[in-house]
């Protein structure tokens, strides 16, 4: 079975990513906080924006399923053919777009035909056409990269990857796949890291899906299962140990004005409230004390809301002010904990089944800007998960970065820390 056959052709008319994200996701103020680690995100219409606003036919199958395995076995089958008949082409580092005619658009026509995304009957003229930018948009959504349709680095540096690399992806993944397939619930959360996506499942069915942003590469999130215990609505933030000392005291000695700014308070383990001038900035005497963040959806690190789980990393899910970031192919982000999109949604399925917590609440509480605790009376299951590979039953193949190298193949290029593109 060829991996074109495998695939779908009416997907190539569908954005992936429009099939993976939520709908109808407004975007926020800029903030910069210390968890950003003083990266301002750019606020921008993203191109997923628009188009999940509208009603498409988006795959409910959730990832940890059987379905799901199902679907990547046969897709592992299919690379194996691939590889056995040598694999694809290597493209040139050659950037290409619309309207082009170059040597290397012939090469990419054959490339795009070898993973699928392009039907061969496209032929193999030097002109990039639509027909070329549609199997681009289609090859970059399956990677996780936005749908520009435009060669340039990133998407180069995925395509390059070779075919052999992709079976061991999926080898690996499979397996992975295995273990949580069985019975992870009739109410359940899945959180992808590698695909920094997070998917609520309600009787084998996605309800919604959440793009995230996770742990950067030198401050993992943690592969686990866990449970959804209670939310905090309006937060403070108490600022974690190891963030001070990363974070916090360079922020202070760049600008001593940082915590005032950021309505960061500080005090001693007695709760005395300190000023920021009786502080030492210029050693580790921080990290002695705690300092925590008032509440405050438009700058506080955790936005309106805190989801707790229960683990013994330290880590859990929340809001962001920042949600610039949603839009961005690498996110990245993180100390660890994750932020979910479009958190308001996220919530009210959490607390369906919780008495006297319906959309309506949700928003009167997160609106009084006071702190308010809301416990589910059902602790839901949540898993966060490591699959860089998988396959869905309408023949959509995805591929995303080994971002914490997990998947033992070495020296795999990370696509999403490739300079973005236009």
């Amino acid at each position: 079975m060829q991996v074109a056959q495998f695939m779908s052709r009416r997907a190539v008319l569908l954005g992936t990513v429009a099939l993976l994200l939520a709908p109808g996701l407004p975007l926020g103020a800029l903030a910069q906080n210390v968890e950003d680690d003083g990266g301002d995100q750019a606020e921008w219409a993203q191109s997923y924006d628009a188009a999940t606003s509208k009603t498409l036919d988006r795959s409910t199958t959730p990832l940890l399923s059987p379905d799901t395995l199902n679907a990547t076995q046969a897709a592992l089958e299919a690379f194996k053919l691939v590889v056995a008949k040598g694999g694809w082409p290597e493209m040139p580092r050659v950037p290409l777009k619309l309207g082009m005619k170059n040597q290397a658009v012939v090469d990419l026509r054959k490339r795009l035909m070898a993973s699928g995304d392009l039907d061969s009957e496209a032929g193999l003229s030097d002109t990039f056409d639509s027909f070329v930018e549609t199997g681009v948009r289609r090859f970059q959504e399956l990677h996780g990269l936005r749908p520009t349709g435009v060669v340039a680095a990133q998407t180069l540096t995925a395509l390059n990857i070779p075919a052999d690399i992709r079976l061991k992806q999926l080898e690996v993944n499979v397996v992975r796949l295995r273990s949580y397939a069985t019975n992870p619930g009739r109410r359940y959360v899945a959180a992808n890291i590698p695909g920094a996506i997070v998917e609520t499942v309600e009787d084998n069915v996605v309800q919604t899906r959440h793009a995230a942003g996770v742990g950067k590469i030198d401050r993992q999130s943690p592969i686990m299962t866990t449970r959804v215990i209670d939310i905090n609505f309006n937060p403070f933030w108490t600022v974690p140990a190891s963030i001070i000392k990363k974070d916090l005291i360079p922020k202070m000695q760049a600008n001593p004005a940082y915590l005032a700014e950021n309505k960061i308070r500080i005090f001693t383990n007695e709760g005395q409230e300190l000023t920021a001038d009786k502080v030492n900035w210029k050693s580790d005497e921080a990290t002695r004390y705690q300092f925590r963040q008032d509440p405050g959806g438009e700058f506080n690190s955790l936005g309106f809301v805190r989801i707790n789980i229960a683990n013994p990393y330290g880590v859990y899910m929340h809001d962001t002010p920042a949600k610039g970031i949603f839009g961005d192919d690498y996110r990245f982000v993180s100390s660890g904990c994750m932020r979910v999109q479009n958190v308001r949604d996220y919530v009210e399925w959490l607390l369906k089944e919780t008495p006297g917590w319906a959309r309506e609440q949700i928003d009167e509480a997160i609106q009084s800007g006071q702190r308010v605790d809301a416990r589910l009376a059902k602790p839901v299951p949540v898993f966060w998960v490591y699959i860089t590979a998988w396959a869905t039953p309408d023949g959509l193949v995805q591929f995303r970065d080994d971002i914490y190298n997990k998947d033992g193949l070495g020296g795999v290029p990370l696509v999403t820390a490739v300079q973005a593109e236009p």
